[in-house]
């Protein structure tokens, strides 16, 4: 985050009630959106059961050029294998014809001087790609998978593949051109991806299965791990993790068909205001202290206007409060209308990790890890506001929505208009930091007894709902 000047913009009362003018006509039975049940992903049930290979599944025969005939080829061979039973039945209906698998599969050692990759060594190629001159797709089968298994689980290195033939169907089908910016072949890859994990969430893969709790939580999480981190660098066109969460929750949303929508010009308009580029004088951390609360504090008063702004407490987050229990770093309690800080355990949460050369991280920490979860909080004092249960699972997903607002609108605005001196806004990456806080714990997305949803996925959607989609959505589905 930054502390300078920015424009403040006052939303509407918080999540006022919808009154919709309907036809004459009645229809009867209940409308249930995908969204109605808080326990469920997407349509599907919230599951914490197997993930991974399926036991006793034979090996596919996939030819795999340059295989050491090992784990990590026969999981990647398995992988490739349903991708492409997948993509015989999805492909019709996203382009004309019919489908045709990519022509060579292949691995290597990058410590060996083995076969090239569109006509570049393998040597030190740590990597998996697919290239389309060769129609080829291959793997690093020593350093990059084993890592993914080791540090997500199988299904990471699963969720790779089906991105890297993401990028062969692509182009099979049509749905990029060859002078469309990089990030719109990674996006649309990130989506395709999406959509082939739903296939296994839902069951339909012959050698793996996916649980929608711990096991999907793992997959989002893989990919938060390799994003764009430097969006001022010209080579970063995979995406902010914000941005690849998005596109795959896209295609595990809404199927593959989805995906062909996803452009430059749908890409901008979720970028938006958000904030892409890094000043050269900032690094974006804003370090947590009490100064830096009050100032969070201050600038989502401008953005919800409420009839009563919560009270702060700085002592800590155990407020004895009488209706509720204490969530630390970060409590809200009803009764006395009131937001108590630990600030020192704040700022650890928000204190930014560091990893080796070459490291992978499953957690990406910084200033707004820790502010995300002040922004929930005074979500709930916005619902409270608003008269709504702030003790059930829609509450959960209400708070992280609305924080994802409240984000939204502390992102640079483009009107270069001189702005408030109190304000703080969003530096890049912030968005990605408050997403991996919410696949890890879920605390942003917890009600006021920290009380959370099972599904990492479903705790992300509710904020990236809120950061693109404003209050009304929020009203609108999680009403």
């Amino acid at each position: 985050m930054t502390r300078t000047r920015l424009p403040f913009r006052l939303a509407v009362p918080a999540l006022a009630v919808m009154v919709l003018a309907g036809c004459a006509a009645r229809i009867e039975g209940t409308a249930v959106s995908i969204y109605d049940n808080p326990f469920s992903v997407a349509g599907l049930p919230v599951s914490s059961g197997p993930n991974g290979p399926r036991p006793g599944a034979t090996d596919a025969q996939v030819t795999i050029e340059n295989s050491d005939g090992g784990d990590v080829d026969a999981l990647a061979g398995n992988a490739v294998a349903d991708i492409e039973t997948y993509w015989k039945e999805e492909f019709p209906r996203i382009a004309r014809g019919g489908f045709e698998p990519v022509g060579t599969i292949v691995s290597w050692d990058p410590d060996e001087r083995g076969p090239k990759f569109c006509g570049e060594s393998t040597f030190e190629f740590v990597n998996a790609a697919y290239c389309n001159r060769d129609d080829v797709i291959g793997w690093d089968r020593t350093y990059l998978m084993p890592q993914l298994i080791e540090t997500f689980g199988p299904m990471a290195a699963v969720t790779v593949l089906a991105h890297e033939y993401g990028h062969a169907v692509q182009f099979k089908a049509g749905t990029v051109a060859e002078d469309d910016p990089g990030i719109v072949f990674e996006q649309q890859a990130d989506c395709f991806a999406g959509a082939f994990m739903r296939h296994v969430a839902a069951g339909n893969s012959e050698h793996f299965r996916l649980n929608t709790s711990d096991g999907l939580n793992s997959v989002l999480a893989s990919m938060v791990s390799f994003r764009d981190s430097d969006p001022n660098d010209p080579g970063a066109i995979h995406g902010s993790a914000f941005e690849r969460v998005t596109a795959f929750q896209i295609g595990f949303t809404d199927g593959a068909g989805s995906c062909t929508r996803i452009d430059a010009g749908e890409i901008e308009s979720r970028r938006a205001d958000l904030p892409q580029f890094f000043d050269s004088s900032d690094d974006g951390e804003l370090p947590v202290t009490e100064e830096s609360v009050e100032a969070l504090m201050a600038s989502f008063r401008r953005v919800f206007d409420l009839p009563q702004q919560p009270e702060l407490d700085l002592s800590g987050a155990d407020l004895g409060c009488p209706d509720a229990k204490p969530t630390s770093p970060v409590s809200y309690c009803p009764a006395t209308n009131t937001i108590g800080v630990d600030v020192e355990e704040l700022a650890d949460r928000g204190t930014p990790l560091h990893t080796g050369a070459g490291g992978i991280t499953t957690d990406v920490r910084g200033d707004y890890a820790a502010y995300v979860l002040l922004a929930s909080r005074y979500a709930l004092a916005v619902q409270n506001a608003a008269g709504q249960s702030l003790v059930e699972p829609r509450t959960a997903l209400r708070a992280a929505c609305l924080a994802g607002v409240i984000s939204a609108e502390l992102s640079p605005d483009s009107t270069g208009s001189q702005p408030a001196e109190d304000m703080v806004w969003l530096s890049p990456g912030d968005l990605d930091e408050a997403v991996s806080g919410l696949l890890a714990d879920g605390l942003a997305a917890s009600d006021v007894n920290g009380n959370t949803v099972p599904s990492g996925f479903s705790r992300v959607d509710a904020f990236r709902t809120g950061v693109l989609g404003g209050e009304a959505a929020c009203s609108g589905r999680y009403h």
